[in-house]
Protein backbone atom coordinates (compact mmCIF):
# COMPACT_ATOMS: atom_id res chain seq x y z
CA UNK A 1 0.00 0.00 0.00
CA UNK A 2 1.25 3.91 -0.59
CA UNK A 3 1.00 5.44 2.62
CA UNK A 4 1.49 9.22 3.27
CA UNK A 5 2.33 10.25 6.28
CA UNK A 6 2.54 13.83 7.55
CA UNK A 7 4.82 14.69 10.53
CA UNK A 8 7.20 12.03 9.37
CA UNK A 9 10.34 13.62 11.42
CA UNK A 10 8.48 13.81 14.30
CA UNK A 11 8.33 11.48 18.29
CA UNK A 12 4.97 9.38 16.79
CA UNK A 13 5.83 9.93 12.98
CA UNK A 14 9.53 8.56 12.41
CA UNK A 15 8.52 5.39 14.14
CA UNK A 16 5.22 4.73 12.29
CA UNK A 17 6.95 5.47 8.97
CA UNK A 18 9.74 2.81 10.14
CA UNK A 19 7.09 0.32 11.23
CA UNK A 20 4.77 0.61 7.76
CA UNK A 21 7.94 0.80 5.93
CA UNK A 22 8.94 -2.74 7.75
CA UNK A 23 5.59 -3.99 6.65
CA UNK A 24 6.47 -3.90 3.17
CA UNK A 25 4.24 -0.46 2.63
CA UNK A 26 5.09 2.19 0.16
CA UNK A 27 5.71 5.27 2.61
CA UNK A 28 7.08 8.86 2.36
CA UNK A 29 7.08 11.52 4.69
CA UNK A 30 6.14 15.21 4.89
CA UNK A 31 7.76 17.30 7.45
CA UNK A 32 8.57 21.05 7.99
CA UNK A 33 10.77 20.72 10.68
CA UNK A 34 8.92 22.91 13.05
CA UNK A 35 9.50 21.05 16.42
CA UNK A 36 12.89 21.04 15.54
CA UNK A 37 12.50 24.81 14.99
CA UNK A 38 10.29 25.78 17.94
CA UNK A 39 12.74 23.53 20.54
CA UNK A 40 15.78 26.39 19.06
CA UNK A 41 13.25 28.59 19.84
CA UNK A 42 13.27 28.28 23.22
CA UNK A 43 16.91 26.78 23.88
CA UNK A 44 15.54 23.24 24.23
CA UNK A 45 16.08 19.94 22.73
CA UNK A 46 15.65 16.51 22.40
CA UNK A 47 17.20 14.43 25.25
CA UNK A 48 18.05 11.92 22.41
CA UNK A 49 19.83 12.91 19.77
CA UNK A 50 18.44 12.77 16.53
CA UNK A 51 19.99 12.51 13.08
CA UNK A 52 18.72 14.47 10.44
CA UNK A 53 15.67 13.10 8.18
CA UNK A 54 17.83 12.54 5.16
CA UNK A 55 20.95 10.56 7.59
CA UNK A 56 17.79 8.46 9.16
CA UNK A 57 16.44 7.65 6.27
CA UNK A 58 19.55 6.66 3.98
CA UNK A 59 20.39 4.25 7.79
CA UNK A 60 16.80 2.60 7.62
CA UNK A 61 17.47 1.49 3.76
CA UNK A 62 21.07 0.57 4.16
CA UNK A 63 19.40 -1.90 7.16
CA UNK A 64 16.13 -2.76 5.34
CA UNK A 65 16.89 -2.72 1.65
CA UNK A 66 14.11 0.30 1.73
CA UNK A 67 13.59 3.46 0.87
CA UNK A 68 11.69 6.05 2.41
CA UNK A 69 10.69 9.39 -0.08
CA UNK A 70 10.81 12.73 1.69
CA UNK A 71 9.51 15.74 0.99
CA UNK A 72 9.91 19.33 3.09
CA UNK A 73 7.21 21.75 3.10
CA UNK A 74 4.30 23.01 5.24
CA UNK A 75 1.36 21.58 4.45
CA UNK A 76 -0.68 24.88 5.47
CA UNK A 77 0.49 25.65 2.03
CA UNK A 78 -2.69 24.08 -0.21
CA UNK A 79 -0.76 24.58 -3.87
CA UNK A 80 2.57 22.32 -2.15
CA UNK A 81 0.12 19.30 -0.57
CA UNK A 82 -1.51 19.06 -3.51
CA UNK A 83 1.36 18.43 -5.52
CA UNK A 84 2.66 16.29 -2.96
CA UNK A 85 -0.62 14.23 -2.79
CA UNK A 86 -0.83 14.26 -7.35
CA UNK A 87 2.91 12.64 -6.86
CA UNK A 88 2.50 10.12 -4.45
CA UNK A 89 -1.03 9.35 -4.70
CA UNK A 90 -1.31 7.81 -1.25
CA UNK A 91 -4.35 4.70 -0.41
CA UNK A 92 -3.83 5.88 2.88
CA UNK A 93 -2.53 9.18 4.92
CA UNK A 94 -1.80 8.99 8.37
CA UNK A 95 -1.83 12.61 9.49
CA UNK A 96 0.87 13.91 12.74
CA UNK A 97 1.41 17.18 11.05
CA UNK A 98 0.08 19.56 13.56
CA UNK A 99 1.64 21.55 16.70
CA UNK A 100 0.71 18.62 20.17
CA UNK A 101 0.95 21.16 23.10
CA UNK A 102 -1.58 22.38 25.26
CA UNK A 103 1.19 24.60 27.03
CA UNK A 104 2.64 25.93 23.71
CA UNK A 105 -1.23 27.07 22.72
CA UNK A 106 -1.30 28.52 25.82
CA UNK A 107 1.75 30.68 26.22
CA UNK A 108 -0.05 33.97 23.92
CA UNK A 109 -1.96 35.21 21.51
CA UNK A 110 0.85 34.49 19.07
CA UNK A 111 1.19 30.73 20.05
CA UNK A 112 -2.32 30.25 19.92
CA UNK A 113 -3.09 31.55 16.50
CA UNK A 114 0.00 29.52 15.79
CA UNK A 115 -1.64 26.27 16.87
CA UNK A 116 -4.84 27.20 15.25
CA UNK A 117 -3.33 27.80 12.26
CA UNK A 118 -0.78 25.15 11.66
CA UNK A 119 -3.70 22.35 13.08
CA UNK A 120 -7.00 23.50 11.65
CA UNK A 121 -5.91 24.86 8.08
CA UNK A 122 -3.24 22.29 7.40
CA UNK A 123 -6.28 19.48 8.23
CA UNK A 124 -8.28 21.55 5.81
CA UNK A 125 -5.62 21.60 2.72
CA UNK A 126 -5.44 17.50 3.46
CA UNK A 127 -9.00 17.25 2.89
CA UNK A 128 -9.60 19.66 -0.34
CA UNK A 129 -6.27 17.61 -1.27
CA UNK A 130 -7.65 14.21 -0.83
CA UNK A 131 -11.58 15.55 -2.20
CA UNK A 132 -9.90 16.51 -5.35
CA UNK A 133 -6.85 13.90 -6.09
CA UNK A 134 -7.03 10.62 -3.86
CA UNK A 135 -10.84 10.79 -3.01
CA UNK A 136 -10.72 7.10 -2.05
CA UNK A 137 -7.66 7.80 0.17
CA UNK A 138 -8.29 6.11 3.62
CA UNK A 139 -7.29 9.59 6.15
CA UNK A 140 -5.85 8.08 9.91
CA UNK A 141 -5.73 11.34 11.61
CA UNK A 142 -4.01 11.29 15.21
CA UNK A 143 -6.53 13.23 17.53
CA UNK A 144 -6.76 13.26 21.75
CA UNK A 145 -9.20 12.05 24.51
CA UNK A 146 -8.78 15.81 25.62
CA UNK A 147 -11.40 16.56 23.25
CA UNK A 148 -13.75 15.39 25.40
CA UNK A 149 -12.87 16.77 28.46
CA UNK A 150 -13.85 15.38 32.10
CA UNK A 151 -17.47 14.68 31.72
CA UNK A 152 -19.62 13.36 34.50
CA UNK A 153 -20.57 10.28 32.30
CA UNK A 154 -18.76 7.84 30.88
CA UNK A 155 -16.67 8.87 27.74
CA UNK A 156 -17.80 6.67 24.59
CA UNK A 157 -16.09 6.15 21.54
CA UNK A 158 -17.25 9.03 19.28
CA UNK A 159 -20.53 9.01 19.02
CA UNK A 160 -23.81 9.40 21.73
CA UNK A 161 -27.14 8.44 21.76
CA UNK A 162 -29.51 11.05 22.73
CA UNK A 163 -32.97 10.66 23.73
CA UNK A 164 -35.12 14.00 23.52
CA UNK A 165 -38.27 14.76 23.87
CA UNK A 166 -39.38 11.78 22.57
CA UNK A 167 -36.85 11.41 19.99
CA UNK A 168 -33.51 9.52 19.13
CA UNK A 169 -30.19 10.16 17.00
CA UNK A 170 -26.32 9.39 17.15
CA UNK A 171 -24.34 12.34 17.47
CA UNK A 172 -20.91 13.48 18.10
CA UNK A 173 -20.35 13.16 22.06
CA UNK A 174 -20.03 16.53 23.52
CA UNK A 175 -16.54 18.07 23.70
CA UNK A 176 -15.43 20.18 26.21
CA UNK A 177 -11.32 21.19 25.43
CA UNK A 178 -8.99 21.60 27.92
CA UNK A 179 -6.60 23.91 25.85
CA UNK A 180 -7.08 25.81 22.74
CA UNK A 181 -4.74 23.38 21.54
CA UNK A 182 -7.04 20.60 21.95
CA UNK A 183 -9.95 23.03 20.82
CA UNK A 184 -7.44 22.68 17.35
CA UNK A 185 -8.42 19.29 17.79
CA UNK A 186 -11.66 19.39 18.20
CA UNK A 187 -12.16 21.51 14.82
CA UNK A 188 -10.28 19.27 13.13
CA UNK A 189 -12.89 16.18 14.04
CA UNK A 190 -15.93 18.37 13.18
CA UNK A 191 -14.13 19.47 9.40
CA UNK A 192 -13.00 15.51 8.58
CA UNK A 193 -16.80 14.60 10.08
CA UNK A 194 -17.99 17.11 7.39
CA UNK A 195 -15.91 16.18 4.56
CA UNK A 196 -16.89 12.63 4.93
CA UNK A 197 -20.41 13.62 5.53
CA UNK A 198 -20.88 16.11 2.38
CA UNK A 199 -17.88 14.68 -0.17
CA UNK A 200 -17.97 11.00 0.94
CA UNK A 201 -14.39 10.67 2.03
CA UNK A 202 -13.25 7.49 4.40
CA UNK A 203 -11.38 8.56 7.70
CA UNK A 204 -10.38 7.68 10.67
CA UNK A 205 -10.01 9.70 13.85
CA UNK A 206 -7.54 8.23 16.79
CA UNK A 207 -8.41 10.09 20.08
CA UNK A 208 -4.64 9.28 21.61
CA UNK A 209 -4.41 9.22 25.19
CA UNK A 210 -0.82 10.39 27.16
CA UNK A 211 1.71 8.60 24.91
CA UNK A 212 4.99 7.44 26.52
CA UNK A 213 8.55 5.32 25.64
CA UNK A 214 11.15 5.55 24.24
CA UNK A 215 12.03 2.57 21.99
CA UNK A 216 10.43 0.53 19.12
CA UNK A 217 11.45 -2.71 17.43
CA UNK A 218 12.90 -0.36 14.28
CA UNK A 219 13.95 2.43 16.18
CA UNK A 220 16.73 -0.26 18.67
CA UNK A 221 18.11 -1.60 15.15
CA UNK A 222 20.70 1.53 15.02
CA UNK A 223 21.31 4.47 17.28
CA UNK A 224 21.04 6.64 14.34
CA UNK A 225 16.87 5.79 13.58
CA UNK A 226 16.17 6.59 17.46
CA UNK A 227 13.05 8.79 18.12
CA UNK A 228 12.84 12.10 19.69
CA UNK A 229 12.40 11.89 23.25
CA UNK A 230 11.15 15.60 25.01
CA UNK A 231 10.43 16.09 28.52
CA UNK A 232 10.29 20.05 28.56
CA UNK A 233 7.18 22.00 29.76
CA UNK A 234 5.74 22.38 26.42
CA UNK A 235 6.00 19.31 24.49
CA UNK A 236 7.09 16.38 27.44
CA UNK A 237 4.05 14.06 28.55
CA UNK A 238 3.28 13.72 31.77
CA UNK A 239 5.38 10.31 32.48
CA UNK A 240 8.10 10.72 30.05
CA UNK A 241 8.59 13.87 32.07
CA UNK A 242 8.81 12.32 35.59
CA UNK A 243 11.11 9.78 34.41
CA UNK A 244 13.56 12.15 33.23
CA UNK A 245 13.12 13.99 36.73
CA UNK A 246 13.76 10.60 38.71
CA UNK A 247 17.04 10.52 37.13
CA UNK A 248 18.41 13.64 37.16
CA UNK A 249 17.25 14.20 41.18
CA UNK A 250 14.49 16.72 40.21
CA UNK A 251 11.05 16.82 42.08
CA UNK A 252 8.42 15.24 40.16
CA UNK A 253 6.28 17.50 39.08
CA UNK A 254 2.80 16.86 39.74
CA UNK A 255 -0.05 19.36 39.59
CA UNK A 256 -2.20 20.17 42.24
CA UNK A 257 -2.99 17.07 44.08
CA UNK A 258 -2.27 14.73 41.32
CA UNK A 259 -5.76 13.51 40.98
CA UNK A 260 -6.34 13.87 37.31
CA UNK A 261 -7.01 10.80 35.83
CA UNK A 262 -5.53 9.90 32.04
CA UNK A 263 -5.18 7.27 29.27
CA UNK A 264 -2.02 6.43 28.54
CA UNK A 265 -0.50 3.44 26.33
CA UNK A 266 3.05 2.98 25.49
CA UNK A 267 4.49 4.43 21.65
CA UNK A 268 4.98 0.75 20.48
CA UNK A 269 0.79 0.72 20.75
CA UNK A 270 0.49 3.85 18.75
CA UNK A 271 2.17 2.11 16.10
CA UNK A 272 -0.14 -0.71 16.55
CA UNK A 273 -3.13 1.24 16.75
CA UNK A 274 -2.16 3.00 13.68
CA UNK A 275 -1.32 -0.20 11.73
CA UNK A 276 -4.48 -1.88 12.93
CA UNK A 277 -6.47 1.09 11.40
CA UNK A 278 -4.90 0.90 7.91
CA UNK A 279 -4.92 -2.48 7.59
CA UNK A 280 -9.02 -2.12 8.31
CA UNK A 281 -10.16 1.08 6.56
CA UNK A 282 -13.32 2.99 6.62
CA UNK A 283 -15.58 2.46 4.23
CA UNK A 284 -16.38 5.59 1.90
CA UNK A 285 -18.19 8.71 3.54
CA UNK A 286 -17.88 6.86 6.93
CA UNK A 287 -16.23 8.75 9.93
CA UNK A 288 -15.09 6.55 12.24
CA UNK A 289 -13.43 7.38 15.89
CA UNK A 290 -11.46 5.01 18.42
CA UNK A 291 -10.32 5.99 21.28
CA UNK A 292 -6.57 5.17 21.84
CA UNK A 293 -5.19 4.20 25.34
CA UNK A 294 -4.55 0.81 26.99
CA UNK A 295 -5.03 1.72 30.46
CA UNK A 296 -5.97 4.60 33.14
CA UNK A 297 -4.28 6.24 35.71
CA UNK A 298 -4.31 9.41 37.86
CA UNK A 299 -0.78 11.77 37.62
CA UNK A 300 -0.39 10.60 41.29
CA UNK A 301 -0.10 7.03 40.55
CA UNK A 302 1.81 7.14 37.88
CA UNK A 303 4.03 9.46 39.98
CA UNK A 304 4.12 6.90 42.76
CA UNK A 305 4.94 4.60 39.99
CA UNK A 306 8.41 6.15 38.67
CA UNK A 307 9.14 7.07 42.24
CA UNK A 308 8.61 2.97 43.28
CA UNK A 309 10.66 2.53 40.16
CA UNK A 310 13.39 4.90 40.24
CA UNK A 311 13.99 3.92 44.05
CA UNK A 312 14.77 -0.03 43.68
CA UNK A 313 17.32 1.35 40.82
CA UNK A 314 19.32 3.50 43.60
CA UNK A 315 17.50 7.08 42.61
CA UNK A 316 16.29 9.67 45.29
CA UNK A 317 13.09 10.28 43.80
CA UNK A 318 10.70 12.93 45.26
CA UNK A 319 7.29 13.71 44.47
CA UNK A 320 6.03 17.13 44.77
CA UNK A 321 2.40 19.39 44.12
CA UNK A 322 2.97 22.61 42.23
CA UNK A 323 0.05 24.79 42.32
CA UNK A 324 -1.60 23.77 38.90
CA UNK A 325 -0.74 26.21 36.03
CA UNK A 326 -4.00 24.66 34.23
CA UNK A 327 -7.66 25.18 34.81
CA UNK A 328 -9.35 21.72 35.43
CA UNK A 329 -10.36 19.75 37.96
CA UNK A 330 -8.21 18.43 40.52
CA UNK A 331 -10.16 15.22 40.82
CA UNK A 332 -13.27 13.84 38.73
CA UNK A 333 -15.03 11.20 37.24
CA UNK A 334 -13.33 9.37 34.42
CA UNK A 335 -14.39 6.00 32.44
CA UNK A 336 -13.57 5.94 28.43
CA UNK A 337 -14.56 3.22 26.72
CA UNK A 338 -12.15 1.82 24.17
CA UNK A 339 -12.77 -1.46 22.91
CA UNK A 340 -12.74 -0.82 19.07
CA UNK A 341 -9.21 -1.32 18.72
CA UNK A 342 -8.76 -4.27 20.95
CA UNK A 343 -11.23 -5.59 18.83
CA UNK A 344 -9.48 -5.32 15.62
CA UNK A 345 -6.54 -7.61 17.52
CA UNK A 346 -4.77 -4.60 19.46
CA UNK A 347 -2.11 -6.59 22.37
CA UNK A 348 -1.49 -3.98 24.61
CA UNK A 349 2.08 -3.26 27.00
CA UNK A 350 1.19 -2.23 29.81
CA UNK A 351 2.45 0.18 32.09
CA UNK A 352 4.44 -1.60 35.22
CA UNK A 353 8.17 -0.80 37.13
CA UNK A 354 10.06 -3.37 34.98
CA UNK A 355 9.01 -1.08 31.69
CA UNK A 356 9.73 2.26 34.09
CA UNK A 357 13.14 1.00 34.86
CA UNK A 358 13.97 0.25 31.36
CA UNK A 359 13.08 4.02 30.42
CA UNK A 360 15.15 5.22 33.67
CA UNK A 361 17.92 3.01 31.91
CA UNK A 362 17.80 4.82 28.82
CA UNK A 363 17.23 8.00 29.98
CA UNK A 364 20.38 7.34 32.47
CA UNK A 365 22.84 7.34 29.36
CA UNK A 366 21.66 10.61 27.90
CA UNK A 367 21.31 12.24 31.13
CA UNK A 368 23.88 14.99 30.32
CA UNK A 369 21.66 16.53 27.70
CA UNK A 370 19.22 16.99 29.94
CA UNK A 371 18.10 21.17 30.44
CA UNK A 372 16.55 21.14 33.73
CA UNK A 373 15.57 24.72 33.09
CA UNK A 374 13.01 24.05 30.71
CA UNK A 375 11.24 20.93 33.32
CA UNK A 376 9.82 23.59 35.41
CA UNK A 377 6.07 24.90 34.15
CA UNK A 378 5.84 28.65 33.50
CA UNK A 379 2.90 28.64 31.16
CA UNK A 380 -0.36 29.83 32.74
CA UNK A 381 -3.76 29.07 31.21
CA UNK A 382 -4.91 32.27 33.09
CA UNK A 383 -2.73 35.29 33.33
CA UNK A 384 -1.49 36.51 36.48
CA UNK A 385 -0.54 34.78 39.49
CA UNK A 386 -0.72 30.82 39.64
CA UNK A 387 -3.17 29.07 42.21
CA UNK A 388 -1.87 29.35 45.47
CA UNK A 389 -0.14 32.46 44.66
CA UNK A 390 3.96 33.21 43.23
CA UNK A 391 6.19 31.24 40.92
CA UNK A 392 5.26 27.34 40.42
CA UNK A 393 8.36 26.48 42.13
CA UNK A 394 8.27 28.85 44.74
CA UNK A 395 5.84 26.75 47.59
CA UNK A 396 6.32 23.04 46.88
CA UNK A 397 4.42 20.68 49.24
CA UNK A 398 5.23 17.28 49.25
CA UNK A 399 3.35 14.55 48.08
CA UNK A 400 4.63 11.58 49.08
CA UNK A 401 2.38 10.98 52.37
CA UNK A 402 -0.43 12.06 50.99
CA UNK A 403 -0.38 9.96 47.38
CA UNK A 404 -3.29 7.61 48.60
CA UNK A 405 -5.51 10.02 49.15
CA UNK A 406 -4.96 11.44 45.72
CA UNK A 407 -6.34 7.94 44.08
Amino acid sequence: MRILILGGDGYLGWPTALRLSASGHEIAVVDNFSRRRWHHENSTDSLTPIALLGDRIDVWEGLSGKRIESFIGDIEDGEFLDRIVRTTLPEAIVHYGEQPSAPFSMVSRQHAVLTQQTNVIGTLNLLFSIRDHVPNCHLVKLGTMGEYGTPNIDIEEGFLEIEHKGRRDLLPFPKLPGSLYHLSKVHDSHNIHFACRTWGLRATDLNQGVVYGIETEETAADERLVTRFDYDEYFGTALNRFCVQAVIGHPLTVYGRGGQTRGLLNIRDTLQCVELAVAHPAKLSEFRVFNQFTQQFTIAEVAELVQRAGTELGYDVRVQSFPNPRVEAEEHYYNAVNTKLHDLGLQPHLLDEQLVQSMLETISRHRDRVIARAIVPRTRWRPGELPGGGHPAATPETLSDESSAAR
